[in-house]
């Protein structure tokens, strides 16, 4: 399944849902005003869209996701190396790299995830 695009304040939106869900709309709603200052007919405006693009659903007013973060996560992920790397993962993470320092834990993570790649 292609996941849908998702911008930036509905990414925002999803975090929120995320976390809490299955939620009902109204608590969405409040959430999304502290969390967001989103008006009320905004929040109800996401999920509409989100919904009709399959990132969603919401029935009797209770709202869940159709979508993981890390699906999400990835295919962004993947859009990124693919537009600004040409589709090369090495020279994205040479570039990653670059700029900022991995601590040995975080070296470590990636050597396992690499690891496990290979098996």
């Amino acid at each position: 399944m292609e996941i849908p695009k998702i911008f930036e304040s509905e990414y925002r939106f999803c975090e929120i849902l995320w976390e809490n869900e299955p939620v009902s709309s109204s608590e969405l709603v409040r959430l999304c005003r502290e969390r967001l200052e989103w008006k009320k007919s905004t929040t109800y405006t996401v999920i509409r869209r989100l919904s009709e693009r399959g990132i969603l659903k919401s029935e009797d007013a209770v709202v869940t996701s159709l979508v993981s973060r890390e699906d999400v996560q990835s295919a962004e992920s993947a859009e990124v190396v693919e537009r600004t790397f040409s589709g090369s993962l090495p020279s994205f993470i040479a570039a990653f790299t670059r700029k900022k320092n991995l601590s040995k834990q975080e070296v470590d993570e990636i050597q396992r995830i690499i690891d496990a790649y290979k098996e």
